[in-house]
């Protein structure tokens, strides 16, 4: 069926169909199983998607201003677990010009957040204070309720409400009726006094009697709450990326010691792959329940990040506090990163903005501030871009360069939290006070540790060219033997 019209649908959405059982799944789900609702749900879909080009939307091709507004952006979850979708109603303003654009962004949204979660399912958030009537707008407030009823199968769990004003009352009886009964009983109206019913104190803004300090602002792409700079003493709760005189003449002080980090990194190549293997030794001895993965290496297309996937941070009974995290530069250039998470106020990194040399590997240090316990929904990302040989990598010329570095141009890489029950370290883990031994000298330990794999690898590598002369001095042998036989062949048969 859907064969014969390819014509009217993307080929990757039809491919996609034929391979993703999940995908038809939540189709029938959506629809009670009736399967010609099913297939007329998918027709409409699969028509719109190619219409609004959904595969193929991204950052590049929306207007940059869309993002900057702030009106549209992922943040927090609601008590259920799920995911929310914000809307600032009071930053949207009816423009026919602009409309197109602005449902473009709602669909790169719900697309850019279907791919990377496999469609778990949404709570919409429409946060309608100091709104009024020149912020009512159905048409697009039609758009997107159409995503979710028509478009986006199983994705939407509710529809919070905030403050609405009484003179859209009327607006909101009208889209009532393009509900179905499924639908308007996900709508959930809510002021102050009860909208911690839906989502708890953390994630809602102060104006909404929350305590969440998240602060928009792009980039990064808000997505995952990477919003609160992080700095090297701890927490901060300023949004603003300006460092005060005080914090620069604190960065000025450690400074030195990141050098010698570096200095101490630059003598050391990526030894990854030798700590992966004696990590998987170590987990045939004792493997936890939740034991993780053999340690991996993201290999990005400027910087290689260890681990690739998750940092392990121990219960509160383990005591581990520390996790690494190894930079290695692959590039010819230097290269600035900056770490963010989405709970500043739980991390301190160090460093966590900074530039790692070419060709050398540099190690990030997460811990835990104060009584904090790490969360499985904490996540990191680490953003990294090339910078020119001239470019001076002081905290001036660092905070200039993000200000002004293309987001084309900007790799970003993210890390998922996970808790272990055992005692036993399954990772790069620095655990506080072990054997009352001060961190400092888990860190050496660790260099000096790093250091030796380094040695060994290059042993390895010298074992492995022996053996490539070996051969290659083998067939040579061979060659001139038949070489030899060869010519004595000819000179026999000249004889006889």
């Amino acid at each position: 069926y859907f064969l014969e019209k390819s014509d009217k649908y993307d080929s990757r959405d039809v491919e996609r169909l034929q391979q993703d059982d999940k995908w038809v799944e939540n189709y029938l789900i959506w629809r009670h199983d009736v399967v010609d609702d099913t297939l007329k749900m998918i027709d409409e879909s699969f028509q719109w998607r190619k219409e609004y080009t959904v595969n193929d939307l991204s950052e590049s091709v929306l207007p940059k201003w869309l993002f900057e507004i702030g009106a549209l952006f992922l943040h927090g979850y609601d008590k259920e677990g799920y995911k929310l979708f914000w809307f600032k109603v009071k930053h949207h303003t009816r423009d026919p010009k602009q409309q197109l654009d602005k449902k473009k962004l709602v669909a790169f949204w719900l697309e850019h957040y279907a791919k990377r979660d496999h469609g778990k399912p949404l709570t919409v958030v429409f946060d309608m204070a100091e709104t009024g009537i020149s912020h009512i707008d159905l048409d697009f407030v039609r758009f997107i309720v159409n995503c979710f009823t028509d478009y986006y199968p199983n994705f939407l769990t509710k529809i919070v409400i905030f403050e609405m004003p009484w003179i859209m009352n009327a607006a909101f009886k009208i889209v009532k009726g393009w509900l179905g009964p499924d639908a308007i009983s996900m709508l959930k109206f809510t002021n102050k006094s009860d909208v911690q019913e839906y989502i708890s104190g953390e994630y809602l803004p102060p104006h909404m009697g929350g305590t969440d300090s998240f602060k928009y602002s792009y980039p990064p792409l808000v997505d995952d709450d990477f919003q609160t700079p992080l700095c090297e003493n701890g927490p901060i709760t300023s949004e603003d990326e300006h460092e005060s005189k005080e914090e620069i003449d604190s960065d000025t002080k450690e400074a030195g010691e990141v050098n010698e980090a570096q200095n101490l990194n630059q003598k050391k190549m990526n030894s990854i792959e030798q700590i992966s293997k004696s990590e998987e030794t170590d987990k045939t001895e004792v493997k936890p329940k939740n034991a993780k993965k053999a340690l991996t290496t993201f290999k990005g297309p400027l910087l290689h990040i260890s681990p690739a996937e998750e940092l392990y941070f121990g219960s509160k009974e383990t005591g581990e506090k520390k996790c690494l995290i190894v930079l290695t530069n692959v590039t010819k250039n230097v290269v600035a990163f900056k770490v963010r998470t989405t709970a500043p106020e739980k991390y301190r990194v160090k460093p966590s903005n900074s530039s790692c040399e070419p060709g050398t590997s540099l190690d990030i240090i997460v811990s835990l501030h104060g009584g904090f316990a790490a969360s499985l929904q904490d996540r990191f990302l680490i953003m990294a871009a090339e910078m020119d040989q001239s470019s001076g990598a002081g905290v001036p010329e660092l905070t200039q360069f993000w200000k002004e570095v293309p987001r084309t141009k900007v790799m970003e890489h993210r890390l998922r939290c996970h808790v272990i029950e055992s005692s036993k370290p399954s990772s790069l883990t620095l655990k506080d006070n072990a054997f009352n031994i001060p961190a400092k000298t888990n860190e050496d330990l660790h260099i000096q540790l790093t250091h030796l794999l380094q040695i060994n690898r290059r042993l390895e590598e010298q074992m492995n060219r022996c053996l490539w002369f070996q051969q290659l001095s083998v067939v040579l042998s061979l060659l001139s033997v038949t070489v030899a036989a060869f010519c004595f062949y000819l000179a026999y048969g000249q004889r006889s």
